[in-house]
């Protein structure tokens, strides 16, 4: 295990800047999820933990040595890749083995790693079969055994879930949220996926076009997003996200009150989860809409609805509430539910 610290790391390809002077601390133990959106520069950045990208300038320090300069094989990183990158003459045995091979490691030391690492994984029938005798998961795991072997200071993970069928993804990502119980170690993990993101993550770094925009747990960056992009990014179904404005100490949507404002509050835009909208009456109604389309998902029914003023909207209904196109669903909230952000998109509360 190694804590990691990121001091003002900046890269560029040419006069081209890709990541804006990073600062991020990880703390030995920790399982950290970068997410954003395609070329947010959460790879990018992966890939300079890993020595694999230069650092354009800033520090990389992995515990108390400062690795700019130092070669990955020497970084005391292992990194796991999306395309499993497994070679297909060998057998899973000798695919976990190989680095360690060419570290030079006693064969017996070898053995009791890969066998060991091999149990954990649930991989150890498999130690005779070549590659090509594997499903997607299972070779996923062989990738992740060969990390395991090299007992490095910090593992890497670029999306590795991404090229697995459903169900295996939540199998794999449950093994992987167990060996990181299991092992106590740091681990960086990229994704693009909520789920993985909030159910893996101890804390969330989320990157927008090679800058942070904010660091906390899952469900800290759900319940208090920074600003509107953090907003609409974490949650799924995502935020709505409706143009508002104040009238009489009230947030107006539409000309209905949906909330009460802050004093002085320079209200632009509110934010309610789809997830936090409830069937009322229509006297009661903080927004109603006409339903466009619905898809009924049994335990929940997801309602796309349209206000009077064309303005779209979401509301995922518990209960499998019954939705038909063309209905007027009137819907409540807690107001403690309601974000509300400025012109800049930063949080008002």
């Amino acid at each position: 295990m190694a804590n990691l610290s990121l001091k003002n790391i900046k890269k560029s390809y040419g006069k081209v800047d890709v990541i804006h002077g990073v600062d991020l601390t990880i703390d030995s133990g920790e399982f950290i999820v970068f997410v954003g959106p395609s070329g947010c520069g959460k790879s990018t950045l992966l890939r300079m933990v890993a020595g694999l990208e230069e650092i354009t300038d800033g520090t990389l320090m992995i515990g108390d040595e400062i690795v700019n300069d130092v070669v990955p094989a020497e970084r005391g990183v292992a990194m796991v890749f999306q395309s499993y990158a497994l070679y297909p003459h060998m057998t899973v045995f000798d695919n976990m083995a190989f680095g360690l091979k060419q570290a030079k490691i006693q064969p017996a030391e070898i053995d009791k790693r890969v066998r060991a690492a091999a149990q954990s994984l649930q991989i150890t029938q498999y130690l005779d079969r070549l590659p090509k005798h594997l499903s997607g998961g299972q070779r996923q795991r062989v990738a992740i055994g060969r990390a395991i072997v090299r007992e490095p200071k910090v593992f890497l993970f670029d999306e590795p879930l991404s090229n697995l069928d459903a169900a295996l993804r939540v199998q794999t990502r449950i093994e992987i949220a167990n060996l990181h119980s299991e092992l106590d170690a740091t681990m960086i993990y990229v994704t693009h996926d909520q789920v993985e993101a909030m159910t893996l993550a101890d804390k969330i770094v989320v990157l927008n076009a090679g800058r942070i925009e904010q660091v906390g747990s899952p469900l800290t960056l759900y319940n208090f997003p920074d600003n509107l992009f953090v907003a609409e990014f974490i949650g799924s179904p995502k935020m709505n996200i409706l143009e508002a404005n104040v009238e009489k100490g009230k947030v107006m949507v539409g000309g209905k009150a949906v909330a009460t404002a802050p004093k002085g509050a320079d209200v632009d835009k509110c934010g309610i989860r789809p997830e936090h909208m409830e069937v009322t009456s229509k006297a009661k109604a903080k927004l109603s809409g006409t339903v466009r389309h619905s898809e009924h998902l049994g335990e929940y029914t997801l309602g796309y609805l349209t206000l009077e003023t064309g303005v779209e909207f979401t509301a995922k209904l518990e209960d499998g509430e019954e939705l038909a196109t063309g209905d007027v669903v009137h819907l409540t909230f807690d107001d403690a539910r309601v974000h509300l952000f400025d012109k800049t998109g930063s949080v008002i509360r």
